[in-house]
């Protein structure tokens, strides 16, 4: 990021807040092999600048998705993402027992816009 313009960025957790809003339930438990998908609407004047985060139990936050709709260098095939307007969308296809964990949506925009942050979407794998 260019911290030269001020730049502000959020980690979306999971529910109804001010401007944007995440359509996903709060927790999800799925069979390994099953197919996931997580949704987010993000608020206006955000354009494509996106990303999907794992983050497990003491561990960095892993970058899975970026500018919406490109796969992490190293990110197994299996995670995509697509976006249409404000909608942006995380799909695992075909879930394994490591993607166990929270799943973040991150977004930055300029100062002048606002926001809020909450919320978070846990996978749980059986």
């Amino acid at each position: 990021l260019d911290y030269t313009d001020s730049l502000i960025c959020y980690f979306l957790y999971l529910s109804s807040v001010s401007h944007q809003e995440v359509q996903s339930p709060e927790f999800l438990s799925v069979e390994a092999g099953k197919t996931v998908s997580i949704s987010c609407t993000g608020t206006s004047g955000v354009g494509s600048d996106m990303s999907w985060y794992l983050l497990r139990p003491g561990e960095a936050p892993k970058l899975l998705i970026y500018g919406g709709d490109a796969l992490e260098s190293g990110v197994p095939e299996r995670f995509s993402g697509s976006y249409s307007g404000l909608n942006f969308q995380l799909t695992i296809s075909g879930v394994q027992p490591e993607d166990a964990g929270d799943y973040y949506f991150y977004y930055c925009q300029s100062q002048h816009n606002t926001g809020t942050s909450t919320n978070k979407v846990h996978v749980f794998t059986q």
